[in-house]
């Protein structure tokens, strides 16, 4: 989504030692650590999970997958840090710490919103462009927290 990589620019990415190359390598890193945490929370919550998180909003989610989606999102933030793929010039070991929380708490923080609006409006699947994830928005909703989250961070703190 273009308009995720907009948002990271807009932050004036380049005032914190960055460029557009670096904006983009934020962007991507975001959406592959959440993509990671979704798939962890689900297939580790679906294989493992007994107690359920918020069943309520989301009765399929558990604990053990919410824990796990966190322990994914903070995963992929570190190996894209050691790896040299996020700057490390601006990122710290403390920053994608909190980049990690971030990704891996609000991620899911968007998921249980998602699902909860599912609910109240009687709706099974958002869309049926990406069958058998439940819609693109499925796919989407835990980066409608993650870059608004993450913009205020890079403004605030980095």
């Amino acid at each position: 989504c273009g308009a995720s990589f907009i948002l990271v620019r807009s932050a004036d990415f380049s005032s914190f030692g960055g460029s557009v190359d670096a904006a983009f390598r934020l962007t991507v890193s975001l959406y592959v650590s959440v993509w990671i945490c979704d798939s962890l929370a689900y297939l580790i919550g679906k294989r493992f999970g007994k107690k359920k998180i918020l069943p309520l909003v989301s009765p399929k989610k558990t604990v053990v997958g919410t824990v796990s989606g966190l322990i994914g999102a903070l995963s992929a933030i570190f190996l894209l840090g050691a790896s040299g793929f996020l700057p490390m010039d601006i990122f710290s070991s403390d920053r994608l710490l909190m980049l990690g929380l971030i990704v891996g708490g609000a991620g899911q923080m968007g998921d249980f919103v998602e699902s909860r609006l599912k609910r109240d409006f009687d709706v099974k699947d958002t869309g049926a462009l990406l069958p058998g994830h439940g819609g693109v928005l499925d796919r989407f909703d835990s980066l409608l927290f993650v870059m608004p989250l993450t913009y205020l961070y890079l403004i605030l703190v980095v």
